[in-house]
């Protein structure tokens, strides 16, 4: 048993060493190519609130904050404490860096994904295996990388989501976890089996009420702890730069920082085309810059929250096995609040982990219609309640494995991914180009 966990290991650092390092060159490229478009916030905003009268697909902010449900998940709660516990404070500082460097795949993956989109039905459907297909002329390769995501998020993402509920919920209450997870598959199915329209309407109250819930419970913990906060900072950014041991010291957390930011706002993975790709407009580079909002949201906000939260705590002090990375902030929860701080955890990962685990399966789903073209009604549902099943199966599982098995496959998207957008890249150009043009003639008409 320890001879396979241990090669499981070596194999997750493997293949994100390849990843993290494919990831940051693409971005660093990207962000040349394209003038630095992540720092565009301007029209980031102007794009985000921009009406569209289109009735088909969804509308652009029902998109943003529907792909920002996905990406702020327990990744934005377990992992980033999970990241502070084993790499340290300097993983934060690479995690916010990341942000900034992985922003423009984002950018470009979200344009592809709109640009070689297909009609379903009122609806689109589109991401990485659509634009490896139409894009690249891959078709193998796109079916790869869907069965990837159907074993990942519907086996895998989902579970953990349900795991780390459950985990929430027993330090609240002593009660069978089979009775937890039966609860929360009824719950999630009242959502998935209404199709996407009721996933985007469901996403666009709760994603903003839970966002502005934890980042209210960070701002109470920093103006309680208000003298301890820029020393904080000045431990992540001076930790991130240790040179005592390579590997332990600048390397791991490096690798550590971007693994966790890349797990908790999927910058680079071409998940969040996949969502993006219903959206209504017909611009795919202003839907470009409005997804690159959703990477600094969920890092440098939520993210960030969660590190105040647990900085701020004795965290260091405790001695773990098997960790989640949620116990880590239950620990810093209900020291800054009591009893009560595990209450609102509880409430924060519910909402967070439930709105991931719907976009999860939507993913899920529209990798599988691109893996067979005449889907009927049976078909998806017999999907929706094999996902059901697996995030009961979830919620009774360890947490260690489930989280081991998830790593190796978000590399592996990763890698496919970039290599995709790096082919496309001067689709992506060429998109920009257009984009800048009809603004400019805009302007000039005036």
């Amino acid at each position: 048993m320890f001879f396979g966990d241990a090669m499981l290991e070596m194999l997750n650092k493997s293949v994100w060493a390849i990843a993290t390092t494919m990831i940051i060159l693409s971005g660093v490229y990207f962000s040349k190519k394209f003038g630095f478009v992540q720092f565009r916030f301007k029209e980031m905003f102007l794009n985000l609130f921009k009406k569209d009268k289109k009735e088909r697909g969804i509308s652009p902010i029902q998109s943003f904050l529907m792909t920002l449900g996905s990406r702020i998940g327990v990744g934005s709660i377990a992992g980033v404490s999970l990241a502070l516990y084993l790499g340290g404070p300097g993983s934060v500082f690479w995690m916010w860096i990341s942000a900034f460097i992985s922003a423009p795949n984002t950018f470009c993956e979200t344009i592809l994904g709109i640009v070689y989109r297909e009609k379903d039905g009122n609806n689109f459907k589109g991401g990485p295996s659509y634009y490896i297909r139409n894009g690249l002329g891959k078709p193998k390769l796109g079916k790869v990388y869907a069965i990837i995501i159907l074993v990942s998020f519907v086996g895998g993402f989902v579970g953990i989501q349900g795991n780390t509920i459950t985990k929430s919920l027993l330090e609240i209450v002593s009660i069978p976890k089979e009775i937890i997870g039966i609860v929360l598959v009824c719950l999630v199915s009242l959502i998935v089996f209404g199709g996407l329209k009721r996933i985007a309407s469901f996403s666009e109250k709760l994603v903003p009420f839970m966002t502005i819930l934890y980042v209210g419970i960070a701002l109470f913990v920093a103006v309680k702890n208000i003298s301890l906060v820029p020393r904080i900072f000045w431990t992540i950014i001076s930790s991130a730069f240790q040179w005592k041991s390579i590997y332990g010291g600048f390397v791991g957390s490096l690798i550590i920082g971007v693994q966790r930011g890349i797990f908790s706002n999927e910058a680079g993975l071409g998940t969040g085309s996949i969502t993006s790709s219903t959206s209504s407009t017909d611009s795919p580079t202003s839907q470009g810059y409005i997804q690159m909002l959703g990477i600094y949201v969920t890092t440098l906000l939520i993210c960030t929250a969660t590190v105040i939260i647990v900085m701020t705590s004795n965290y260091s002090e405790l001695v773990l096995n098997d960790v989640n990375g949620i116990e880590i902030t239950q620990h810093a929860f209900k020291f800054h609040l009591g009893d009560f701080g595990n209450l609102l955890l509880f409430l924060s990962v519910l909402l967070f982990s439930f709105t991931t685990i719907l976009t999860g399966y939507y993913d899920g789903e529209s990798s599988l219609k691109y893996l067979f073209h005449n889907l009927k009604s049976k078909h998806l549902s017999a999907l929706k309640i094999t996902s059901l099943i697996l995030l009961f199966v979830g919620c009774v599982l360890p947490s260690e494995t489930l989280w081991s098995f998830v790593d190796i496959l978000m590399a592996l998207l990763a890698i496919i991914n970039i290599y995709a957008i790096f082919a496309l890249k001067d689709d992506v150009k060429e998109e920009l180009r257009c984009y800048n043009s009809t603004k400019y003639d805009k302007i000039s008409k005036r």
